[in-house]
């Protein structure tokens, strides 16, 4: 095994018990939205049956809980994943063995952005079809918040985002609880800001809607249905921008800081 993938094996390895959980969250997730729409919507067609929001109102938590995911993902990040290492004196060890920090970083970043967008790519359209497949019982539409992630693949780049933030936080702070905490407290604040803003990602249609629920800019436009996927992409590529950006500063914030001191004889002969 090459150098690069075995640092990979090495992070999943040391955060087994991460992955696992996340693991088991997303099998059952999607076990839960089949459970749902398999079973639990039949017995709603029965007059004894189940009432409806024993089924839209655990269709709606499934969904909360993987859209807002992200900010554990950036605790994680930020305390165990980055911050203990840092704070331990574990990193600085690892650099004297042959691992530069730039490639520690990367395996750092890669390894858990995988797990994410592997999630990502099992529950996205299991939940777009268990969604879909009994609006009539749902009391939400395609504007609510979690609904309009979890749709898509914003889902996925909300929890990347929150590694990159979370792993620059820690290099930041270098204190495992107080760079948790920072990073969740970033999060909640960039998500809320880019939500307040979604309905400028795409100009609106004008006029009085029909039909389908839509998502409501002023008294005289809105967007309709059609514009969930412009919408959706549009703010992924802003989330997954400043993932990049975030991701950037922490390979220069930590190269900076990982720069060899040169001696007096050294500056000397320069």
């Amino acid at each position: 095994m090459s150098a690069f993938p075995a640092q990979l094996a090495t992070v999943l390895r040391l955060h087994r018990a991460a992955l696992i959980v996340w693991t088991v969250f997303v099998a059952g997730c999607v076990g839960y939205l089949a459970w749902l729409t398999e079973v639990t919507a039949d017995a709603l067609h029965d007059p004894r049956g189940l009432d409806q929001l024993e089924y839209s109102s655990p269709m709606g938590w499934v969904s909360t809980f993987m859209y807002y995911g992200f900010w554990a993902v950036a605790a994680w990040s930020a305390a165990a994943l980055v911050g203990r290492e840092l704070e331990s004196g574990t990193a600085r060890l690892a650099w004297t063995q042959g691992v530069t920090p730039a490639r520690w970083l990367a395996a750092k970043l890669t390894a858990p952005a995988l797990v994410l967008i592997a999630g990502g790519v099992v529950f996205v359209p299991v939940y777009r079809w268990a969604w879909s497949a009994h609006r009539a019982l749902m009391g939400d539409d395609w504007t609510f918040a979690d609904v309009f992630a979890a749709r898509g693949p914003l889902v996925v780049a909300y929890g990347l985002c929150a590694l990159a933030v979370g792993t620059l936080t820690a290099l930041v702070v270098r204190r495992t609880l107080p760079a948790a905490a920072l990073a969740v407290a970033v999060m909640i604040v960039l998500n809320r800001y880019v939500e307040k803003h979604r309905e400028d990602y795409w100009p609106p249609a004008t006029g009085t809607p029909h039909g389908a629920p839509v998502m409501q800019v002023d008294s005289a436009s809105y967007h309709p249905q059609s514009h969930y996927w412009p919408l959706h992409l549009v703010e992924t590529a802003i989330v997954l921008g400043v993932t990049a950006l975030a991701t950037t500063a922490a390979f220069l914030l930590l190269a900076r800081r990982t720069v060899p001191a040169r001696t007096p004889r050294q500056e000397s002969s320069a």
